[in-house]
């Protein structure tokens, strides 16, 4: 097949995202100043497909690889499921669990009709007035902070089993679209098709971009579930915004998929192509004015559709994402999300849960090779259980471990620990750190989180470092 064809997207794990999950790793972010128009910590779906995995696979060899270098990461939520009954629901329940803890989620809208143009992702809406209908309840979900949109795969780079005719009320309606996403949410930003670099040219794609609306947008993406290169993603999207300035449209930018673009760009489907690699770490902060975000849209791991069955987790294929791929960046890390308690279709935190009012801190210092405190806070908190946070801060001298302990209060236990290796022994936890988090300089830090059940409690922490 063409190196010029998409990369094929999700459709079986649509339903999957309901599954309740717990989750033992690291989360990391590259830092919260950007080049471009947003800024913030892009919020982790406590429920993505690889989540579910390490869950489930705890001894697996290929475990600690996957859970460190792609679990561990910000991935869009992809809504697909054409439901008008269940899209507000679906989409305020991820966006209100991102709001909650103060980051930026990232979801899709993939229910164009006829999408993939009947390829191994089709599915969608049945017509264009009942997308419209989908679009309306999933705007009324979006709630009122920062949520980034990214809309319709393939809808503008991928028309080729559509008459003039269809192209021109597929443009309409996504137009329209966009008009009602950002009248819902003002502070939604939304990016449309803009496929890859060795796709369509600038030109050609800059043409569908303002045909379908784009002026109403905030922007494009580029190189969903693709593999081309960083550098040639970057040259696209700023011949791309080159053409819209000619066409007297400003001030729009571009997200790029880096999901699997750290090797070299190769044949159309991933499924039979093992040796790429994850590229640079999801973030906001770009360092290019042209640039909003490097997200990763495509979850490392799903199937594009060719060997297996389109958006199915597959370990070799995130393993072989992730082997030769260098660790997250650990200079910002933040606590994660907790994992749904809810047998509702999402798997974000319930509506009975809300942030603790006022966090709880809580500081010890102690000895051995070297000093080290640690700051506990409560982050959420929930009818029957908690979520809290613990930063790790070297003394005046650099340490090389750590190690944290308190006492659980009666009735707690802890449910699910990252950025750490957890040890418990009756009422007695000890976390240590992992490969990558226990070389702090003097005065630098490092975070875990963990989610436990129980009244919520103000731990005595103590914290010693070699």
């Amino acid at each position: 097949m063409s190196t010029r064809r998409p990369r094929r997207r999700r459709v079986v794990a649509a339903a999957a995202a309901s599954a309740s999950v717990a989750f033992a790793a690291g989360w990391f972010v590259i830092g919260s100043a950007s080049a471009g128009t947003l800024s913030g910590t892009l919020y982790r779906d406590p429920a993505s497909q690889a989540v579910r995995w390490v869950s489930a696979n705890p001894n697996d060899s290929r475990m600690p690889v996957i859970r460190d270098k792609i679990a561990s990461q910000s991935q869009a939520r992809w809504m697909a499921n054409f439901n008008l009954s269940t899209v507000q629901s679906d989409v305020s329940s991820f966006v209100g669990a991102a709001n909650a803890v103060n980051q930026v989620p990232v979801l899709t809208t993939y229910a164009i009709p006829n999408r993939d143009c009947g390829g191994a992702s089709a599915g969608g809406a049945p017509d264009l007035n009942q997308y419209q209908q989908w679009i309306s309840g999933y705007s009324k979900g979006l709630g009122s902070r920062t949520v980034i949109v990214i809309m319709e795969t393939d809808a503008l780079a991928l028309q080729t089993c559509l008459s003039s005719t269809e192209v021109q009320q597929r443009d309409q309606a996504i137009s329209t679209a966009v008009q009602t996403l950002k009248a819902g949410n003002p502070n939604a930003k939304v990016y449309l098709d803009g496929g890859h670099s060795a796709w369509n040219s600038a030109s050609d794609q800059g043409s569908r971009l303002v045909a379908a609306g784009v002026q109403y947008a905030d922007g494009f993406f580029t190189n969903v579930s693709n593999f081309q290169p960083l550098g040639n993603e970057l040259s696209y999207g700023r011949s791309i915004i080159s053409y819209l300035q000619s066409r007297g449209i400003n001030g729009k930018h571009q997200v790029i998929d880096t999901s699997r673009n750290g090797g070299a760009a190769g044949d159309w489907c991933a499924d039979d192509n093992t040796d790429r690699r994850i590229g640079n770490y999801p973030t906001l902060n770009t360092g290019d004015a042209n640039v909003d975000g490097y997200l990763w849209i495509k979850p490392p791991g799903e199937a594009d559709g060719c060997a297996y069955a389109a958006g199915s987790f597959v370990p070799d294929l995130a393993y072989s994402l992730a082997a030769s791929a260098p660790y997250p960046p650990t200079g910002s890390p933040t606590a994660s999300p907790s994992a749904s308690r809810s047998s509702s279709p999402s798997a974000s935190p319930s509506a009975s849960r809300s942030p603790s009012a006022s966090p709880s801190p809580s500081r010890s210092s102690g000895g051995g090779g070297g000093a080290c405190s640690a700051t506990y806070q409560t982050v959420n908190s929930w009818q029957g259980g908690f979520q809290g946070n613990v930063t790790v801060t070297a003394g005046a001298s650099p340490i090389s471990n750590w190690t944290v302990t308190w006492t659980l209060a009666s009735g707690q236990s802890i449910t699910q620990l990252w950025n750490g290796t957890l040890t418990t022994s009756g009422s007695a936890v000890t976390v240590r750190n992992l490969s990558y988090n226990g070389s702090l300089g003097a005065s630098s830090s490092t975070q875990f989180g963990f989610t436990g059940t129980g009244n919520v409690t103000t731990p005595t922490l103590t914290c010693t470092a070699s």
